[in-house]
């Protein structure tokens, strides 16, 4: 009688079987899928607080075509380069280079002999006249002028 009760129980119940290989099959599926949203979710965070981290302060970096409106204390205008820009002075903009060198000047402490012509390609420098700023540039060889720089970008102070 032990041999027909062998015969009618199997040897491995057929519930888990099928249950096992689907379970392994939906946890790998649920874990990715969790792997997933988590992932999109902290990149939408760390680029939330990048761009936050850039624009601190107000000093949002501008390109340089800018409205003499848009300009307040604080405001960067132009590259942000500043191995290739890595001379930085400051001073009030004032109109007018020296003997051809330069299209305006920063007028610095201690008289016209500390004064910085500047010319630039990149940065309209006529929206910052009468402004006090900060600029960083490229020193240039000048025939007249003590200090000619190529400005790459400016800040106003």
């Amino acid at each position: 009688m032990e041999i027909n009760n062998l015969a009618e129980k199997p040897l491995v119940e057929d519930s888990k079987a099928p249950q096992g290989l689907g379970s392994i099959s939906s946890i790998f599926t649920k874990n990715l899928f969790i792997i997933l949203i988590v992932a999109v979710i902290l990149g939408v965070i760390t680029g939330y607080v990048f761009r936050s981290a850039g624009t601190k302060g107000g000093n949002a970096l501008i390109s340089g075509n800018i409205e003499a409106s848009q300009i307040t204390k604080g405001t960067v205008v132009g590259s942000d380069d500043t191995k290739t820009f890595k001379d930085v002075t400051q001073g009030a903009l004032k109109k007018g280079g020296i003997d051809g060198e330069g299209q305006y000047h920063l007028v610095r402490p201690g008289g016209d002999s500390q004064n910085v012509y500047l010319t630039s390609s990149s940065v309209d420098l006529s929206k910052f006249i009468d402004r006090k700023i900060k600029v960083w540039g490229q020193t240039q060889a000048a025939q007249h002028a003590g200090w000619l720089m190529d400005v790459g970008r400016v800040e106003v102070l």
